[in-house]
């Protein structure tokens, strides 16, 4: 039922976004597109959030399967990978005055839905029990580059940030960033998964203090939380692994 959510909120991404785009090439008498995209912007968000309960909703029924496995990549491709290449590309990297940069705009999507399906297989093979025995220790719950999710909520809210606070001089970074994105979604980066995380977690009374700290400056500065979020997830694993590499090639001249 999740995952169908999740592929329903997906479509309805793309078919809202092929609707702005209609209205920006024809007449914006009859609507507003950044008002469509918005809505857009939110129809992927509430994608993910589907697809963050319909694998905890298997694990806790005891219904975890091949075939449920299967069905949330695909869909994910579609919420996750087509309907994020198609916004920017009608929103950012496709201006009706340049023909260069609309093909440029339009090779930059294109590798950013490669990347995301390529991500998407890998996972699917190194999690399949004919690769990953039941019996393999899987104390490390890491994903093992950027998560496809995570990969278009960094780009639809900062799409959202544009259209709703007129940063469109800002835009120019979009392209750059989606490059960015590309490459960490099949690199071997590792970014937590949160899998392990529940209402009986337990936590530091430090940490409580800074999760308070962390809902308040969400709710103070609402308009930017979104990007601020994925931002510092998309950061965190990035700096993590820098760190790592620093600490190894440390250990190796130490030896």
């Amino acid at each position: 039922m999740f995952t169908a959510g999740n592929l329903f909120f997906g479509f309805m991404a793309i078919r809202t976004c092929i609707e702005a785009r209609f209205l920006t090439i024809s007449d914006t008498s009859f609507g507003d597109p950044n008002q469509l995209y918005t809505q857009a912007v939110l129809f992927i968000l509430a994608a993910m959030f589907c697809d963050s309960l319909d694998g905890r909703v298997a694990r806790m029924g005891g219904r975890e399967s091949l075939f449920g496995a299967e069905f949330d990549s695909i869909v994910d491709m579609v919420s996750f990978g087509l309907a994020p290449a198609l916004m920017v590309l009608f929103l950012i990297l496709n201006p009706e005055e340049s023909e260069i940069f609309r093909k440029i705009g339009f090779l930059l999507s294109f590798v950013y839905l490669l990347c995301a399906g390529v991500r998407l297989a890998r996972f699917n093979v190194i999690t399949h029990p004919a690769v990953y025995p039941a019996n393999t220790d899987r104390s490390n719950k890491d994903f093992i580059g950027l998560p496809v999710p995570a990969a278009a909520g960094m780009i639809s809210t900062l799409v959202l940030l544009v259209t709703k606070q007129d940063m469109q001089r800002f835009a120019i970074v979009l392209p750059f960033l989606m490059l960015l994105i590309s490459y960490l979604m099949i690199s071997s980066i590792r970014y937590p998964s949160f899998k392990t995380i529940d209402w009986s977690t337990k936590i530091r009374f430090r940490t409580f203090v800074l999760l308070l700290a962390i809902g308040g400056g969400v709710y103070l500065f609402r308009q930017y939380a979104f990007v601020i979020i994925f931002l510092a997830y998309l950061l965190y694993g990035l700096g993590r692994h820098l760190l790592m590499i620093r600490r190894l090639r440390k250990n190796q001249s130490n030896s």
